[in-house]
């Protein structure tokens, strides 16, 4: 199954519209999404009006199955999700000495079937959520906003992919996707921001130069507890992420050609 997290340190950039977004345009492709809320403030089920007493932390804590946990929502049938509450605020805590308890969402998925794709929302903190959700996942998707804050937290998100990459080295995560959220190339932010965006080696490569452009129907879609496609598909934000899963879809596409590529001519694909 493939999966994505949606990361960065820095709260406030959009990474749960983003995550949100990314779900349900895979899903209109004809995808079956699962939808992981690896966040204790809960916002995708609240973004999404759905909820359940069964959440992520039930499942971290291997009192459910992951399947037992999903809910969805009668007018989006495959498009699973698995709400966070704050309840799960205590996993660092209860699951303190739990043998490799980093790596605990992965074991916990590892036998979930009937998903193409799962996409996963994260906490802005380097917590016990957020190393189980990259240790998870094999691509990265990282929304930026447009300040010099949200750089920072940006460069603080990928010396944290490059640490565990160091530790654990047999993990592939991949950035592939640098996203500039809330842009307006008519304001110094948006275009400085953008401008170090292109200019950094790490981020550079995976930058959706495109970005997702200021649009007030986000705001008004969350409200109404839907996607940006069901509150205003004509909108910007709307084909701005209609493009994003198009990027997304053809970096897969990429990275599957070079995979078999290497395969067929004997070369391992390294381990960035």
């Amino acid at each position: 199954m493939r999966t994505i997290a949606v990361v960065n340190m820095k709260g406030g950039v959009g990474k749960t519209t983003t995550a949100v977004q990314i779900a349900a345009g895979l899903h209109a492709r004809g995808r079956r999404v699962l939808l992981v809320d690896a966040d204790p403030q809960g916002n995708v089920g609240h973004l999404l009006g759905l909820s359940s007493p069964n959440t992520i932390r039930e499942v971290m804590l291997g009192e459910i199955a992951p399947a037992d946990a999903i809910v969805e929502a009668d007018t989006r049938p495959g498009l699973g999700i698995i709400v966070a509450t704050p309840s799960a605020f205590t996993l660092e805590s209860m699951l303190a000495g739990t043998v490799q308890r980093e790596t605990l969402l992965s074991r916990r998925m590892k036998d979930l079937h009937g998903f193409d794709v799962m996409v996963i929302d994260s906490s802005p903190a380097m917590n016990l959520l957020t190393y189980n959700a990259l240790l998870c996942a094999g691509e990265l998707v990282m929304p930026v906003g447009m300040d010099t804050m949200a750089l920072a937290g940006a460069r603080q998100t990928l010396d944290g992919v490059n640490e565990i990459r160091g530790l654990w080295p047999d993990r592939r995560l991949q950035l592939v996707a640098v996203v500039p959220t809330a842009v307006n190339m008519n304001t110094h932010a948006s275009r400085a921001t953008m401008q170090a965006l292109a200019a950094d080696r790490e981020m550079a490569p995976a930058l959706f130069e495109r970005g997702i452009r200021q649009c007030i129907d986000l705001t008004y879609a969350a409200a109404a507890h839907q996607t940006i496609w069901e509150y205003a598909p004509a909108s910007r934000a709307a084909e701005d992420y209609s493009a994003l899963v198009d990027y997304l879809e053809g970096a897969r596409a990429a990275r599957t050609a070079t995979t078999y590529g290497e395969e067929a001519t004997g070369i391992q694909p390294s381990v960035h």
